[in-house]
């Protein structure tokens, strides 16, 4: 696995924990009001796009070109810039798009970066709630709550008995294959609430998150801030989770393979 050394972590957690501060203030300066949407699936399903979600990414592009102008990057509304370097930055400008449409205040701005292909540093930034979590090394992460900084640890002396779990499929698995999960179905019992479900579990606030379909803009973000509060995150086949797709996230490993263990049935 590659991993940055201490200075170059120092270097882009600062960079990110300055972003957010940036794009809490651009949504508040420049976005808080009337937007625009359109549908990319036309007709064919709904994906939700809005004039919010392109602003954003064009600020975060800006302000990566602007500090780091040879570094790769690859983002949800405007494709990928490609270079030689090492370093690429994914961004999911708006991640949970539908929460944005209807008003609710869990969408969040998503940024990470890659090195060598593995996500070392995430982002996750929630204008309206006032709050940003990211991790500053492989050990160490977390939330800006409200102007205060906080680490985050998962909690990860929880027993299988005790676990919350927030669970939604999106509407991408099949009646019938929920059928076949009637555990996990028991268990499904918190709200879901796109990436701060994640961010809740890096801070022990649920203990398992488990979801469909997640691009890998949706997912590298909150690979590092997970596994730096001591969090096992993988696919549903208990691949890595940088394969995207469907995740699980846990609090520690012994309540990971019992959820992998109960999901195996739809993932045959």
């Amino acid at each position: 696995m590659s991993k940055l050394n201490s200075s170059d972590f120092k270097r882009y957690s600062k960079f990110v924990n300055n972003l957010a501060k940036k794009l809490t203030q651009f949504y508040y300066s420049k976005l808080n009001k009337t937007f625009k949407i359109s549908n990319k699936l036309q007709g064919r399903g709904y994906d939700p796009v809005t004039s919010s979600d392109k602003a954003f990414e064009k600020l975060i592009r800006k302000e990566i070109n602007k500090k780091f102008p040879s570094h790769q990057i690859i983002g949800e509304e405007f494709g990928s810039k490609k270079t030689k370097s090492d370093f690429t930055w994914v961004i999911d400008p708006i991640d949970g798009t539908r929460s944005y449409v209807i008003g609710n205040p869990t969408w969040s701005n998503l940024v990470s970066l890659n090195y060598k292909g593995n996500p070392v540093i995430g982002l996750a930034n929630y204008p309206v709630l006032k709050k940003y979590y990211f991790n500053v090394s492989d050990k160490a992460a977390y939330v800006v709550d409200q102007g205060k900084k906080r680490k985050i640890k998962v909690n990860n002396k929880i027993l299988f008995k005790n676990i919350k779990m927030s669970a939604a499929f999106h509407g991408m698995l099949s009646l019938n294959k929920q059928k076949k999960i009637p555990q996990i179905l028991k268990l499904m019992q918190f709200p879901c609430a796109d990436a701060l479900s994640y961010s809740h579990l890096a801070e022990g606030k649920v203990d398992v998150v488990i979801q469909c379909g997640n691009k890998i803009w949706d997912i590298h973000p909150l690979i590092p801030i997970i596994k730096a509060a001591g969090g096992v995150v993988s696919t549903w086949k208990n691949n890595d989770a940088i394969k995207a797709g469907n995740i699980i996230a846990s609090a520690n490993k012994s309540i990971h393979n019992k959820i992998l263990k109960m999901i195996k049935p739809v993932t045959k």
